[in-house]
């Protein structure tokens, strides 16, 4: 008696996934080169359209790998000077994003930068870590923060010293400044950070740190930062000055060596010459060691500080026994005053 057949069952689905996956694959792929393609022309466009406003942008050779989940881009011996003077180079610059987040970079420099000033030279920097990240970057003001571990700062042949020598973090911050919680506007909030910097040798740093660190936060509100742009010999404050940005609602801790500090500002501007005018309030605790400290700085060998400097020492004497003094600290006419003491020039922003 013969027995019935078994019936075959068909093997079509277990190849069904495999099929997905490689139709899936092959998706991706295609999403990712033609990702780093758009991110190759972005990058030529915008090269060119600084050339074309006068800033030199230049790098011997450019990659972009990192399928398939990243978009890693690599470019050798990168040099973006300003029309200014101001400028950059490093041997070695890599920007990375996420293939399914292109709106969210991480960027780098492995073997440290060269800072270029315009008039003053360059300056090397280099540490544990120099990066750079950047998120929200299809919106009006992106989300930026600069980082920097133990950065060390050499002044190259004939160029001037770098007011810090060395420290442990510093950190900058931009995120769009908004009205309530929700509406953009044309301001920006920035953050500084200085964790234990040391100044350089025989430096207002050095001074008003008593040999010791300085460690600063600073924050505010940046008005009008759409003028914040072009970077012209003028400057890149030029054009925001002459519109009427303005710095708002300054506030900050400042620590150096034995003496503290928290400051605070409604509104600071520059002045034609770059140079900031307003007024900051200081409640400072033993403030005399760093003045007398900034004001030996400022001196010459051999020199005494003068009438000016005794007398804004001697008005700050009452804190060394640790009591709260407050203080204010008047920028015009291209000084820092205390009273009607000139301490040192009015910091300069261009």
């Amino acid at each position: 008696m013969t027995q019935p057949s078994t019936p075959r069952h068909s093997r079509a689905g277990l190849y069904g996934p495999f099929i997905l996956v490689l139709i899936a694959l092959a998706a991706w792929t295609g999403w990712w080169f033609y990702l780093t393609r758009r991110i190759d022309a972005g990058l030529e466009a915008q090269a060119a359209k600084l050339r074309q406003q006068g800033w030199e942008v230049r790098y011997a050779d450019k990659r972009i790998v990192g399928w398939p989940f990243r978009a890693h881009v690599r470019l050798t011996h990168v040099t973006v000077a300003a029309p200014s003077g101001l400028a950059l180079a490093a041997p070695e610059l890599e920007a990375e994003a996420n293939a399914y987040q292109p709106t969210k970079w991480v960027v780098a420099a492995p073997e440290g930068l060269v800072l270029t000033r315009a008039g003053k030279g360059k300056v090397a920097v280099h540490g544990d870590a120099i990066r750079m990240s950047a998120s929200g970057i299809d919106q009006r003001w992106p989300n930026l923060a600069l980082e920097l571990v133990n950065p060390i700062f050499t002044a190259l042949p004939q160029g001037e010293p770098f007011p810090i020598a060395r420290a442990a973090r510093i950190e900058f911050y931009t995120r769009p400044h908004l009205e309530g919680s929700t509406v953009a506007t044309d301001d920006i909030d920035v953050m500084f950070r200085l964790v234990d910097g040391q100044g350089r040798r025989d430096g207002p740093v050095e001074g008003f740190a008593q040999d010791g660190q300085l460690t600063t936060q600073l924050e505010a509100t940046i008005g009008q930062a759409s003028l914040l742009k072009g970077g012209d010999a003028a400057g890149v404050f030029s054009a925001w000055t002459k519109g009427g940005g303005t710095f708002r609602n300054l506030r900050g801790d400042l620590q150096a060596g034995e003496s503290r500090a928290t400051l605070s500002s409604d509104v600071l501007r520059a002045d034609a010459d770059g140079r900031l005018t307003g007024q900051v309030t200081v409640q400072s605790q033993k403030p005399l060691p760093a003045l007398s400290g900034l004001l030996e700085s400022r001196s010459r060998p051999g020199e005494r500080l003068g009438a000016a400097g005794a007398a804004a020492a001697a008005g700050a004497a009452q804190a060394a026994g640790g009591e709260e003094v407050p203080l204010t600290l008047v920028f015009r006419d291209g000084r820092t005053w205390l009273g009607p003491f000139a301490l040192a020039p009015a910091p300069k922003l261009f």
